[in-house]
């Protein structure tokens, strides 16, 4: 079945409108496979880095590579460095086509990254501030902005080892080189957020970063944690997000809020990204989850933004309950990725 069957209207043509050059351009590169010397590709790349989201958010940054203050930019939500490079990584920003992206990554590793590989959330710059969600999605995201420095290798081994539990000490144990913490507390997305119980919301991030790593480079490790989060999630049929939760809470409803952006908070349609990234877009488990994904377009093929950070971030990306490109742009490529 052809991907495009499956919409209920021409959500494409709607895309690639000239009212925001942004998503024209990713559809162009994700929906289009336009190859990436096509001159109409870079055309719609150079306007997208120019005009809209990206170069606003890029008109706060601050010469030296940061946002806001300096240091590892965990804070203030959700503008300072890590989320501000989050954003650009998932509005199609490249490092290749602006040199202050490149500057950004380069300060966040310098001044984020530590020496065992965790990126953190202190302010001190300490590794026990590591947890899945920012680390998944800061290796995703330095990835997906075409900044493949050879640090970021350090960053997915601690993170592989993270889930498979592979020479890792328990987080008492404070005399260890290599140790869990108070956040990143135990193997397969253990989180003391979370009653010390597998994160879903912060396994998903890992899952897609591993499907950013290429294959080539895949090492056993790797793929030992590919394996071990791909059980994890379809231990249950992603559909119910029936995942690990804090001790007398429901599930929360936010699991099926389609929204953008994506920081750590998740969405089913973010665990069929991340599945559909390693490609498992075809598993039947995932079926009940696709059919969500494409129950929840309008007549026309366009999803609605349930979720947002209105009033939070740099740009606000639509109106609430309402059909919206960034949204529809995510689910579409899922849609395209399935044979």
């Amino acid at each position: 079945m052809s991907w495009s069957t499956q919409l209920r209207g021409d959500s494409v043509s709607w895309l690639l409108e000239a009212d925001n050059p942004g998503v024209r351009y990713v559809t162009m590169r994700d929906l289009l496979d336009l190859p990436a010397g096509d001159s109409a590709l870079k055309s719609a790349r150079k306007k997208a880095h120019k005009e809209g989201p990206i170069a606003e958010i890029l008109s706060k940054m601050e010469q030296a590579g940061y946002w806001v203050k300096p240091g590892p930019g965990y804070n203030p939500k959700y503008r300072s460095t890590v989320w501000s490079i989050i954003m650009l990584a998932q509005l199609g920003a490249s490092a290749g086509e602006d040199k202050r992206i490149e500057q950004a990554c380069k300060y966040l590793l310098d001044h984020n990254l530590t020496e065992g590989g965790q990126f953190t959330t202190t302010t001190s710059g300490a590794p026990s501030g590591t947890v899945d969600c920012l680390q998944g999605n800061l290796c995703w995201s330095l990835m997906q902005l075409g900044y493949d420095h050879p640090h970021l290798k350090k960053a997915y081994e601690w993170m592989a080892r993270t889930v498979t539990d592979d020479g890792i000490a328990p987080m008492e144990d404070k005399d260890a080189s290599v140790r869990y913490y108070a956040y990143k507390c135990g193997p397969t997305f253990a989180c003391g957020v979370n009653n010390k119980l597998p994160c879903a919301w912060g396994g998903v991030k890992v899952m897609l970063a591993l499907g950013k790593w290429p294959v080539k480079r895949r090492t056993p490790l790797i793929k030992k944690a590919i394996k071990r989060g791909v059980d994890f999630f379809f231990s249950v049929d992603p559909a119910t997000a029936n995942y690990p939760n804090r001790t007398g809470e429901k599930t929360s409803r936010n699991w099926w809020k389609f929204g953008f952006p994506i920081f750590y908070v998740s969405d089913i349609l973010q665990i069929a990204e991340a599945l559909v990234g390693l490609d498992y877009g075809n598993d039947p488990r995932l079926t009940n989850t696709l059919n969500i994904i494409r129950e929840k377009q309008d007549e026309n093929g366009r999803w609605s933004m349930d979720y947002d950070y209105a009033g939070k971030t740099w740009v606000n990306f639509g109106a609430k309950k309402q059909p919206n490109k960034w949204v529809t742009l995510r689910a579409l490529r899922v849609l395209k990725a399935i044979k």
